[in-house]
């Protein structure tokens, strides 16, 4: 484990429940930002096409219902 993430982690263990929380959501959020990110990358790089087509497909042979 790099030293970076040894004292991350000891910053957030000497965090205050109030201050965690804070830092939970922040961090969430934080997350959720860069996922978008690599799902954009993903499905503008074409790695979703199989996928999407083969679902298609199997809801036009009636394999699949709409939700």
């Amino acid at each position: 484990m790099s030293e970076r993430v040894i004292t991350a982690e000891r910053i957030v263990q000497d965090l205050s429940p109030d201050e965690l929380s804070e830092f939970a959501s922040w961090f969430a959020e934080f997350h959720s930002q860069i996922w978008d990110v690599e799902i954009e990358r993903d499905s503008l790089a074409g790695r979703f096409d199989a996928m999407i087509e083969k679902a298609h497909r199997d809801f036009e042979a009636g394999l699949a219902k709409e939700i």
